[in-house]
């Protein structure tokens, strides 16, 4: 494959668990899919924001960074690629919005430490969705805990990643407007992703395209 390691993104609700599990398996790639079902305070987190947002993030920089060091911290020796749905940068972007000042102080020195070591990507996809439909896919899907989602979370957690993207100047990044494309239903919008992600040539910073 084109890429040693490729991160998928999005805002959440985006698909981008379903287009890394996709992309895997068509390119014979290893997949790697933040355990986030598993954290004991996502769920509390939702329903009281302002009581578990600190441990919510703690626990997902530990949990990321441990995942991300134990699937790339060893060379594959049969070469096998690696696509994630999830960059550790995920955390920083999330903690801005989600805790008080101080708090935020005290993470992001975390941060800083742990994200020096954290390997990077060749490429780093994220997929575009209006607010709007990213909670008419959280509806559909349905999961109990993502009911309080409400819109300006959404707004805030999107604005954060495209300053962050802003702030990039060593990692290619591809933002993909996947707003009139059905991948999970339609090969032929998959087939045309997976060509955009691995055939294009994109230079350091951020790419856009709107499909």
């Amino acid at each position: 494959m084109k890429y040693k390691y490729l991160v998928i993104e999005g805002n959440i609700g985006a698909g981008k668990t379903s287009l890394a599990s996709l992309l895997a398996e068509e390119t014979g790639s290893r997949l790697v899919l933040e355990a986030f079902s598993d954290n004991p305070f996502l769920a509390k987190f939702y329903e009281d924001p302002g009581r578990y947002a600190f441990q919510l993030e703690l626990s997902f920089l530990s949990e990321r960074y441990h995942q991300i060091k134990t699937e790339l911290g060893y060379p594959d020796l049969f070469g096998q690629s690696v696509i994630s749905d999830y960059f550790l940068a995920k955390s920083f972007i999330f903690s801005k919005y989600n805790l008080k000042d101080d708090e935020m102080r005290l993470f992001e020195k975390l941060f800083s430490i742990i994200n020096l070591q954290a390997p990077k990507p060749d490429l780093y996809v994220y997929l575009h969705l209006p607010v709007e439909k990213l909670l008419e896919n959280i509806k559909l899907r349905g999961r109990a805990y993502e009911k309080h989602i409400r819109f300006d979370y959404l707004k805030e957690i999107q604005d954060g990643y495209f300053g962050f993207f802003k702030s990039q100047q060593e990692m290619k990044i591809l933002v993909i407007d996947t707003s009139n494309l059905d991948f999970v239903n339609k090969k032929s919008d998959l087939q045309q992703l997976k060509k955009i992600i691995f055939e294009g040539d994109y230079s350091v910073g951020m790419n856009r395209l709107i499909l």
